[in-house]
């Protein structure tokens, strides 16, 4: 290889690696549009605490994650909405879960624009998108870019932070 051949591989392989940052910058930037359809719920620590169950705390308040393949709304397949955990806001669609394989619930498209939140998650090394309650700012989990059509989005949450409604007959 010579001088101008290396250089333009270098310069191609730097092309690819701002071209990742920047994109992976922009999605972890993105701002999420919060509806104006229902009102903000804030509480404190202890009232989350009194009013959730150890695990549910655990993950919606201090942003934990439940085990792989042990919740028990990931096998479910009726119709109907999963809700918030915590102020039971619908979230999402069962029309809209698929089998990822990845362990957990998972959504191609939230029920409402507006109704999930997202924010920048930098935690342990890694660079996600979070995903929340619009409502009360609970943990759902995390959203990624590897889904089905229409969205390409694969919501992925933890069945503790959803509970689920079925369609009235």
């Amino acid at each position: 290889m010579n001088f101008k051949n290396g250089v333009l591989g270098i310069c191609v392989l730097a092309g690819l690696i701002l071209t990742s940052c920047s994109h992976s910058t922009a999605q972890s930037q993105k701002k999420s549009v919060i509806s104006t359809d229902f009102e903000k719920i804030a509480k404190s620590e202890d009232e989350w605490r009194s009013e959730l169950s150890p695990d549910v705390f655990q993950i919606m308040r201090k942003k934990g994650t439940e085990r792989a393949f042990t919740g028990e709304l990931l096998k479910n397949e009726e119709s109907g909405t999963y809700v918030c955990a915590a102020c039971a806001l619908p979230l999402f669609d069962s029309k809209t879960k698929f089998k990822s394989g990845t362990g957990w619930p998972s959504f191609y498209e939230a029920i409402k624009e507006g109704y999930v939140a997202e924010e920048a998650d930098h935690s342990y090394g890694m660079n996600r998108v979070e995903v929340l309650c619009a409502r009360c700012d609970g943990h759902l989990g995390h959203v990624f870019n590897d889904g089905p059509r229409p969205t390409g989005l694969r919501y992925c949450i933890n069945s503790l932070s959803l509970a689920f409604e079925p369609d009235k007959p």
